[in-house]
């Protein structure tokens, strides 16, 4: 899919296909960042995974 266009990460699970973002119309959409609220916990969860990993590593 092309990387201008979003796509639903919920809707698209499982699927071979690609769902179409709906952008405003979803009550998972997040207007102020213009992002969705599913993709800004998982970059959140990955983001503190990775922090903890290198925590982990300077303490060893």
């Amino acid at each position: 899919m092309a990387k201008d266009i979003p796509y639903c990460p919920l809707m698209s699970a499982g699927s071979d296909i690609d769902k179409v973002c709906t952008l405003e119309s979803c009550a998972w959409f997040v207007p102020s960042v213009r992002k969705c609220s599913v993709y800004m916990l998982a970059y959140n969860a990955l983001l503190e995974t990775t922090a903890r990993q290198k925590a982990s590593k300077i303490h060893r």
